[in-house]
């Protein structure tokens, strides 16, 4: 089965491209702890080509307790501070949010950023834990349709479950989910395990989108291309931009940031 749900725009390699989920804002989950620190990743980003960024941090229920009004006026800041130093990147904002019942209240209550819109849907950046997918996850899923939220589900290459069989990801792919993985996973700094299957999910044709997750200059700094350039030879030149540019653009000229 392949995802056809993908834009395959002819590539400029001096084309900006786009990080849909990454953790640089300041102080609020397990990324930068001050804004220098903040900064120093956008600055990077712009370095390696990235010319739009959506900060995604952590919505995680007894961890990181964020949420749309947590997040929204440390973004504001952030996007003042950028371009108060002319950092060369566009920001925009989301979040991870874990899988869980939380999402409910969440959703309900209007306390939920989405990344933007596609076909009437608004998008949602899902996070299964590292360790399994959760016993009714599929039921939360179809919950989240039901009221025109699509997930877009972030690096199920290295979700355990999907490592050992990949086809554990397929029921969510039939539901119309997305596919987000990582960049550093393609380039193998997860490991040959996470590698393999990351690989897999592109042969597959399942791959939708590419991003960094980055979190820190050091171990998960914010690039693409290093990801991208290993996606060109499993999948073609065309297709891989479209991973880190085309695609994850296409949902976000609805962002209401």
């Amino acid at each position: 089965m392949a995802l056809t749900d993908t834009v395959t725009q002819r590539p400029e390699r001096d084309a900006s491209m786009v990080d849909l989920h990454c953790h640089f804002l300041p102080g609020i989950d397990d990324g930068p702890a001050t804004l220098e620190e903040a900064v120093a990743l956008a600055r990077k980003a712009a370095a390696n080509g990235i010319g739009r960024v959506v900060v995604t941090p952590h919505i995680h229920c007894g961890r990181y307790e964020n949420d749309l009004n947590s997040i929204l006026p440390v973004f504001e800041m952030f996007s003042r501070e950028l371009k108060a130093r002319d950092v060369p990147v566009r920001l925009d904002f989301a979040a991870e949010v874990r899988i869980g019942p939380e999402i409910i209240e969440l959703a309900e209550s209007e306390r939920l950023p989405f990344l933007g819109m596609r076909d009437g849907c608004r998008m949602l950046l899902l996070e299964f834990p590292h360790s399994h997918i959760p016993l009714g996850s599929d039921k939360m899923v179809s919950w989240l349709l039901l009221r025109k939220i699509r997930p877009v589900i972030a690096h199920p290459e290295r979700n355990k479950d999907v490592m050992r069989n990949l086809s554990r990801i397929l029921p969510f792919i039939e539901m119309g989910c997305l596919l987000q993985v990582t960049a550093g996973s393609m380039a193998g700094n997860f490991g040959p395990f996470c590698r393999s299957a990351c690989i897999k999910l592109l042969e597959s044709g399942w791959g939708w989108a590419m991003a960094s997750d980055a979190h820190n200059l050091s171990h998960r700094p914010p690039e693409l291309e290093a990801g991208r350039a290993a996606a060109e030879k499993i999948i073609g030149s065309a297709a891989s931009w479209a991973m880190v540019r085309d695609n994850p653009a296409s949902i976000l000229e609805s962002h209401p940031a």
